[in-house]
């Protein structure tokens, strides 16, 4: 059927403006607000640090001054840090206790997901609430008990494995990997025991080459968790030979003078480059493995 418009409705058609010719303009004042009041937030978090970078290049007397321009003595302040106060060596300790510790808690948590969604025993949501309990409680609470059983008991104190063991286990990894493990279909899990595959084969073939996001997401997280340790090792470990960076880097406040701030601004910038580069090289799985309904 076709239908046939009056000449004044065609004239009042081809008057019209289209929908979206309309408002352009105020798009684009709101495009350009939106973009203003974003990057406006980018320098606001990031005033800290630009603060730093800048000091760092600074020498003794300007870092103490009102002056904000970059100069020339970053080589300086950082070779201080790195050299005279040992930074590096703080570094390489808490290089090996974040590895350690990523590693760990990855290897745990991935067992412990296995066994949550494709094991059946008794008491399996109790055991289940019971981990995630162990969220609302924080290091802090259990400080003096863990510095018993370490230092006394365990005789670790001073050790690697005085600030390594204790963290080795993640309930958020668990609810993590939990959560991933449930969305795999189950039929995989039925063809894989038809084939006779068991549960160590079925989760290194077929569960963790499909969870690399997910594992790549829990990495950068415990990552950066383990290198920002400071409580723990600063009341568990005596000697220097063993600490960990953001210790030192306390340490580096006590030990340098007023007019050496600019050390101490561009130690706490070498601080920051291990996480950066391990956030920056797992960013992708990062922003996949917390995407909802994404495939994986």
């Amino acid at each position: 059927m076709t239908v046939k418009l009056s000449e004044s409705e065609l004239a009042e058609a081809r008057s019209r403006k289209p929908p979206s010719a309309r408002p352009a303009g105020r798009r684009g004042r709101g495009s350009f607000w939106t973009h203003f009041i974003l990057i406006l937030a980018v320098l606001l978090v990031a005033s800290p640090l630009l603060f730093a970078l800048v000091k760092a290049t600074q020498t003794g007397a300007q870092v103490t001054g009102p002056s904000l321009i970059p100069g020339l003595h970053f080589l300086e302040n950082a070779r201080a840090a790195w050299v005279g106060a040992g930074l590096g060596h703080y570094m390489l300790n808490s290089g090996i206790v974040a590895v350690c510790v990523t590693t760990g808690k990855t290897v745990l948590s991935l067992l412990a997901a296995l066994a949550f969604v494709y094991f059946r025993f008794p008491l399996k949501g109790l055991a289940f609430a019971a981990v995630l309990f162990t969220l609302m409680l924080p290091t802090e609470l259990l400080i003096i008990a863990l510095f018993d059983l370490v230092s006394s008991g365990l005789k670790w104190a001073n050790s690697y494995a005085a600030i390594i063991v204790p963290f080795l286990a993640s309930a958020t990894g668990v609810l993590l990997f939990r959560q991933h493990f449930m969305n795999i279909p189950a039929s995989l899990a039925d063809a894989a025991r038809i084939d006779g595959a068991g549960p160590l084969t079925f989760l290194g073939r077929i569960l963790i080459p499909m969870s690399w996001n997910t594992i790549g997401a829990l990495a950068v997280i415990q990552f950066v968790s383990a290198w920002d340790q400071y409580l723990w090792p600063l009341v568990i470990m005596q000697s220097d030979d063993k600490q960990v960076i953001q210790v030192g880097l306390s340490k580096l406040i006590d030990i340098e003078s007023q007019n050496s701030w600019g050390g101490v601004m561009a130690g706490a910038i070498l601080a920051i480059i291990p996480p950066l580069v391990v956030f920056t090289a797992l960013q992708e799985q990062f922003s996949k493995g917390f995407a909802l309904g994404q495939d994986k």
